[in-house]
């Protein structure tokens, strides 16, 4: 019923394809034919060529044309001035216009401004003073020691010593690099003339403590305890002495008002042992002039402040209480005449005393620049410039109605000092400029806050540090005026010294 079969195929014509193609046109993709060309980068020839240019005959010629010389009429010229140019160097040769004077590349300063104002408030709660600055041996940090020097019994009295680093960036004034926590007033301090991070500081007690800024756990390192060698009186001045026969053991030298001077050096464990001293007793200072603040007898004279000589290290000079500096000897073999106690006898220093204040002298300060000069002020405000040579002062400056608690010496500066008052100014006098009143007065505090301290930075010499009772350190940056050498100082210097001792 049903079979294969095959049947021939459809065919249908497309309609969309020819009704598209109608509206439409071929057109070619291609662009013309571009032409190119192959070039070779790289040159076919090259020449060495020499940088020195060639010098032809005539460019000699030339060239010795241009620098002939007419001798003859360069002779007669010389002949002419040579009388007058000989006189002017020999005139020239004797002139003094240019003596001290060095080229100073830095920018000037031309007024003295408060740099920085550093304080402790926790020491200011306490109403504790500033009893004592000074720079270390780099000149960027700045420590103060914290106690009192007004009446009271201050030795139970907790107190501080604080450091500031002033080329830190992120210099806090009120907030010290370093704090050191002291169980007894500390009334003076002075950092290592060479290592930046040894202090030294003079107790209320009359001990003396030496600290290692380094060590922030336990920075003590050593002190000398409470013995029979130990002052009896605080410590009002501190030093750093070089040590010729033991150079890395460092010496110590502190003075007291109970009138003894006394060397330390380092022994084991921390402690400082007493290497020698010296000792003021009333009988044994020279009466050269009249000695009416000196008690008769075996009574010990009170030190306040010492100063070394610049140019001989045996000789210093020492304030007293009773008001006259003296000059001392470290080589003096007299015994003093003293009570008995201590490991160590004591000597007895004085060689000659000067005219006194009225008053007990509270600072001395030698001359950097004149092996003879030294300053000296007191209780009285006055200043006197003194010879070593003489015992009356070459000059007395009335600087303040009430006292002047301390005296420096420029250290770059011949004519120039620095005085502390009572009324809180700190005074900067220069002979060069007047002979009579200070040249600048800066107000440290408000009111008649004393200023207690002060001390000039001896390797950024463009600072002076001060401290007052009111528990702030003001460091002021000097003018070029006072810290830049004049023409003919030195010789005024001299003269100064020299016509006030005819």
């Amino acid at each position: 019923m049903f079979a294969d079969g095959m049947a021939p195929g459809a065919d249908v014509e497309s309609l969309w394809r020819s009704a598209r193609s109608a509206h439409c046109e071929a057109k070619s993709c291609q662009t013309g034919r571009i032409s190119t060309a192959e070039t070779a980068v790289q040159s076919y020839s090259n020449r060495d060529a020499s940088v020195q240019t060639d010098q032809s005959q005539d460019g000699v010629q030339d060239f010795q044309q241009e620098v002939q010389v007419d001798y003859p009429s360069l002779l007669s010229f010389l002949q002419r001035v040579e009388d007058v140019v000989i006189k002017e160097l020999k005139k020239n040769s004797k002139s003094r216009a240019f003596d001290g004077f060095e080229v100073n590349w830095t920018d000037q300063n031309e007024t003295v401004s408060c740099l920085h104002t550093l304080s402790y408030p926790e020491a200011q709660g306490h109403n504790l003073q500033v009893t004592g600055v000074s720079w270390n041996a780099t000149g960027s940090v700045v420590a103060c020691s914290y106690g009192r020097l007004d009446d009271g019994d201050w030795s139970t009295e907790k107190s501080y010593v604080c450091t500031w680093n002033l080329d830190r960036r992120g210099l806090n004034p009120q907030h010290p690099d370093l704090v050191v926590d002291v169980p007894s007033s500390v009334m003076c301090l002075a950092f290592h003339p060479s290592q930046p991070s040894l202090i030294a500081g003079g107790l209320f007690s009359g001990e003396l403590v030496v600290w290692d800024t380094s060590r922030r756990e336990d920075p003590v390192i050593w002190r000398t305890g409470m013995t029979d060698d130990t002052h009896t009186d605080p410590v009002y001045q501190v030093n750093w002495l070089p040590d010729s026969k033991h150079r890395n053991h460092p010496q110590l030298l502190s003075v007291s008002t109970d009138g003894k001077i006394l060397v330390w050096r380092e022994e084991r464990d921390g402690w400082l042992s007493l290497a020698e001293g010296f000792a003021l007793v009333a009988q044994q200072i020279p009466h050269s002039t009249r000695m009416k603040k000196f008690p008769r007898g075996e009574a010990a004279v009170g030190v306040t402040s010492l100063s070394f000589s610049h140019f001989d290290p045996r000789v210093f000079i020492v304030g007293v209480e009773g008001g006259c500096p003296l000059k001392c000897s470290a080589a003096a073999e007299t015994p003093a005449l003293h009570r008995a106690g201590g490991s160590v006898p004591l000597r007895a220093p004085a060689e000659l005393s000067f005219s006194p204040h009225a008053g007990p002298v509270y600072s001395v300060s030698c001359s950097p620049f004149h092996r003879n000069l030294f300053l000296s002020c007191g209780t009285d405000g006055q200043v006197h410039l003194h010879s070593m040579l003489q015992t009356q002062p070459l000059v007395s400056l009335q600087l303040s109605k009430k006292y002047l608690f301390c005296v420096r010496w420029s250290p770059v500066r011949p004519l120039v000092f620095a005085a502390a008052s009572g009324e809180g100014d700190v005074h900067l006098f220069d002979f060069a400029k007047s002979s009579q009143k200070p040249a600048v007065s800066m107000k440290q505090a408000v009111g008649e806050c004393p200023v207690y301290c002060l001390e000039f930075n001896i390797k950024q010499t463009q600072l002076l540090a001060a401290g007052d009772a009111a528990g702030t350190v003001r460091i002021w940056q000097l003018s070029s005026d006072f810290t830049e050498q004049g023409p003919r100082e030195m010789t005024h210097l001299e003269q100064l010294a020299s016509e006030s001792m005819d």
